[in-house]
């Protein structure tokens, strides 16, 4: 069995069969329930709230406002030290004073169960005043326009430029010159799990429990010790089966944080779990930007200059820790970044909205770079009379020799995008199709063909959040203990959220060490039991985790063959280990691994060792030179148009990919 090999993932059947456990399956004796009362209007002032009728209905435990949490949590506030023009308001976990999009939390009400506390919400009454709201980024921009957040001196939360080379110059000497203005609208994650938090805290030995659907224990960790003042050695974080997270769920959402500090202010389990129409309300959004390109090309087709002006949405807050610049900063650096191009300018500014907050969504910005690129190369192309494949061709970036600088001052290394170029038109007969497409057109059948070419920043190291100081971990890591009975125990600081990510450690590990996937016990999303490390984000669970995987494979391994060598009196690099048990080099089975594992643990002594090496072991990965690891690819899509409807039919689509 070789890592990477297609099999079924050892956890479906137990999820299919309906015997996950989420988050909202999680039973504590005395668990009360939250639920919030939100804010009707996109901005409003908060005069006044009266819970005298809620207070007295059945069930009702506590009703608390923002001014009750301030107690116990405090306020937090986005800041990147290499971004100085990105600013953010303070934010808590309740809306104080005025409340900056609909759908914002404005009073926990907290009940012995969910139907109780939903019932005295709708009790709660609460005194606004309607204020101006904004809900596009151009209203965000005007000169005269009102503040999203009275914390704000204005609704700008970025402006910031990078340029490369002479654009201008270039632009100037072009053979054509293409532009065009784009528009991405507002997505979100729309897990099949919605975010559910569970806390419990021990007044007695002042220890918070937090049970999460989450990506990233660790992080959370952090977050909650900091802003409920609590060691770090006093906070676990346990995140169970997680039903989808997409990067939505990488955020220290304001309800989750009020939850948390109820718990410590209540000294009682307490539990949130999102309905669909809250998810909507207040789960973090992405990708909304306007992106106006200009491209300029020679009369070869070969790029000259390109210029980008990105404005991003970023809602009402800033996503905390990790901002909400990434999604317009990454619109702007990954522009181009698969071709050859030295002449670049980009500007990004981002406006707060009263809106729900703007946060990490897959790929994060990468998806608008490649639009805005691939669409302008095909305006061009056009232009030129060149084939929209043909003008990719000419143009990629060469990472052969050494790695190579993007326009947009992505360092990227080690590419093959002219072999998956040539590989994607060979499996799709593109110059077959042209010829097809050209006679059909004659009998009136419209078929299209389009082309793209994508980058992708995968498996985010150090480089990233390190020189901002945001306290986002890029390291992995991972521990393996050989048990007395052969078993082997691994603890990753790696999560799953429904990519296979276990499946795939799981194979790395059995593969390294000569065993069957049944013979390993994984253990992930605890703060408590696994390593330390950064958790699911950004494609990194096989690049880094696997990659720390496979080092505590190999030195647990050389430590299992060291140990045999001595008990069998020959050299370790004779031996192998297959199938669980220990082979000399003629092949021959001379011990299964649990027989060696109780030896080490129960009779050291004969083992004839002056120092026997340990049967568990951790190690740690993070990629220090680059910060990210490049993925490539290009994809085509073959459809049909209905002249008379305006409907399209997908015929075909293909991926090469590396």
């Amino acid at each position: 069995m070789k890592a990477g090999a297609p099999l079924p993932r050892r956890d479906t059947a137990r999820l299919v069969a309906g015997k996950g456990r989420y988050t909202d399956d999680i039973a504590i004796s005395g668990l009360l329930h939250v639920a919030f009362v939100r804010s009707p209007f996109p901005h409003a002032r908060i005069d006044g709230i009266d819970a005298g009728a809620a207070r007295s209905m059945p069930g009702v435990v506590a009703i608390l406002t923002a001014d009750d949490l301030a107690t116990v949590c405090s306020p937090w506030q986005t800041r990147l030290a290499l971004v100085p023009s990105h600013v953010s308001p303070p934010q808590t976990p309740l809306a104080k004073d005025e409340a900056c999009w609909q759908g914002e939390a404005v009073v926990a009400v907290v009940a012995t169960s969910r139907a109780l506390a939903e019932d005295a919400a709708e009790q709660v009454e609460i005194t606004w005043t309607e204020l101006p709201a904004i809900a596009a980024m151009d209203a965000a921009a005007a000169r005269d326009a009102p503040r999203v957040n009275n914390t704000m001196a204005s609704n700008l939360g970025l402006d910031h430029s990078f340029a490369a080379g002479d654009p201008d110059t270039a632009f100037r000497e072009a053979a054509v010159m293409v532009e065009h203005d784009f528009s991405f609208d507002r997505q979100t994650g729309v897990t099949l799990e919605p975010r559910t938090i569970v806390a419990e805290f021990d007044p007695r030995l002042r220890q918070l429990t937090v049970h999460h659907s989450h990506q990233v224990p660790f992080q959370m960790r952090d977050v909650f010790a900091t802003q409920l003042e609590l060691p770090l050695a006093d906070v676990r974080v346990v995140t169970p089966d997680v039903g989808g997270a997409f990067g939505m769920k990488l955020s220290a959402y304001p309800d989750e944080m009020a939850v948390a500090a109820i718990a410590v202010l209540l000294g009682r389990p307490v539990k949130f779990c999102a309905d669909r129409l809250e998810s909507f309300l207040s789960d973090n959004h992405a990708r909304e930007a306007k992106v106006h390109g200009r491209l300029a090309v020679d009369r070869d087709g070969k790029l000259m200059a390109l210029e980008v002006a990105v404005t991003s949405g970023f809602g009402a807050y800033a996503a905390y820790p990790r901002g909400s610049t990434g999604e317009g900063l990454q619109a702007v650096h990954m522009q181009a970044a698969p071709y050859r191009l030295t002449n670049f300018r980009g500007r990004v500014r981002g406006y707060y909205q009263n809106k729900p907050p703007s946060g990490i969504l897959r790929a994060v910005g990468q998806p608008i770079a490649t639009t805005v690129t691939e669409q302008l190369l095909d305006l061009a192309a056009r232009k030129l009379n060149i084939d929209p494949a043909e003008i990719r061709h000419r143009n990629y970036i060469d990472t052969t020799a050494a790695p190579a600088r993007s326009a947009g001052g992505i360092v990227l290394a080690e590419l093959s995008l002219a072999r998956c170029h040539e590989r994607l038109l060979e499996c799709m007969n593109y110059v077959g199709l042209r010829q097809q497409q050209s006679e059909l057109r004659r009998r009136g059948v419209y078929r299209g063909i389009g082309l793209a070419v994508f980058i992708e920043q995968t498996a985010v190291g150090t480089a990233l959040y390190g020189p901002q100081n945001v306290r986002v971990s890029a390291q992995e890591s991972c521990r393996l203990t050989l048990e007395p009975d052969g078993c082997i125990r691994c603890a990753t600081s790696i999560t799953d959220q429904g990519q296979g990510t276990r499946m795939g450690l799981t194979q790395i590990i059995a593969d390294e060490l000569g065993v069957d996937l049944g013979a390993i016990e994984m253990t992930t999303g605890d703060t408590q039991a696994t390593p330390f490390g950064g958790g699911a984000w950004a494609s990194r669970g096989l690049a880094l985790g696997g990659e720390a995987a496979l080092r505590a494979a190999r030195r647990l391994k050389q430590n299992v063959l060291t140990i045999a060598g001595a008990l069998l009196q020959t050299e370790a690099a004779a031996l192998s280990v297959k199938n669980g048990a220990i082979h000399n080099a003629a092949g021959l089975l001379q011990m299964s691994l649990a027989d060696l594992a109780a030896t080490a643990v129960f009779k050291s002594h004969t083992i004839p060792l002056a120092e026997l090496p340990a049967l568990e072991v951790i190690e740690s990965f993070a990629p220090r030179e680059q910060p990210y690891v490049a993925a490539n690819g290009i994809q085509a899509a073959h459809v049909e148009l209905d002249h008379d409807t305006g409907s399209i039919r997908v015929l075909d689509f293909w991926v090469v990919e590396d």
